[in-house]
């Protein structure tokens, strides 16, 4: 016969299962939250003429070569945001697969947050950035996606990532059609990036509210446990009250 002790064992693995998903959960709200404050700030404090339809987010950075043109203090908001937040992101990927064991969705969390990473680490003034950018895009787009297999409904939903997929499309391909061309460099860009930013808020909100992977099986685990020998269950456990 399980003791009340066992059971009250299972319930703080069942607590302890949930931490990991807890703190990536902050790390993922935290760094979507820092850099939309981030871009918002430096695209204040720039010290020159700045169109979000003409000028892209990664202007703020340094604009590009050959003749680039880096402006404090957005330059260096910027690139610390990217910097920080990228880290965020990639210790969020490791207690996400740590919890969910989910490869997929670790892989291409892992490649969001190496993204912007890069972004801070290649900003807009050098020749490694389109790459980078590009790739930090299609990553966000994926992560959102894929993130369906350990999201109940209604956040299952994969709109947002499909968003920033269908507007890097649009940007890379369409940018002298009609729509598109109105919006701007900066515009469409814009339509890339903050879907799956804000993605990140609410994948990060979910997390902190979870129960975790395994706590929900927990109360069974209990309840099995405290079955005795004869198969017949104590009274006050959930199973035994008349």
């Amino acid at each position: 016969m399980a003791t009340c002790m066992e059971v009250e064992q299972m319930s703080e693995i069942a607590i302890h299962d949930r931490t990991p998903l807890k703190l990536a959960g902050a790390l993922l709200f935290t760094a979507g939250a820092a850099i939309l404050m981030g871009i918002i700030t430096a695209e204040a404090l720039y010290p020159a003429a700045y169109s979000t339809s003409g000028n892209t987010i990664s202007d703020l950075g340094g604009t590009r070569p050959p003749d680039s043109v880096v402006l404090q203090p957005s330059a260096a908001i910027f690139d610390v945001t990217m910097l920080a937040t990228g880290a965020m992101i990639i210790a969020a990927a490791w207690l996400v697969h740590r919890a969910f064991r989910r490869r997929a969705v670790t892989i291409s969390l892992a490649c969001y947050g190496i993204g912007v990473l890069g972004i801070g680490v290649f900003p807009g003034n050098t020749t490694p950035h389109p790459l980078v950018a590009m790739f930090v895009f299609v990553a966000a787009g994926v992560a959102a996606i894929l993130a369906y297999q350990v999201l109940p409904p209604p956040l299952r939903q994969m709109a947002l990532g499909t968003i920033t997929l269908a507007s890097l499309v649009l940007g890379s391909l369409f940018l002298e059609w009609g729509p598109v061309a109105e919006l701007g460099e900066g515009g469409i860009e814009r339509w890339i990036a903050y879907p799956a930013v804000l993605w990140l808020t609410v994948f990060g909100g979910y997390l902190m509210g979870s129960r975790g992977a395994e706590a929900p099986a927990a109360p069974q685990r209990a309840s099995s446990a405290a079955v005795s020998g004869n198969g017949k269950v104590p009274v006050g456990t959930a199973g035994g009250r008349r």
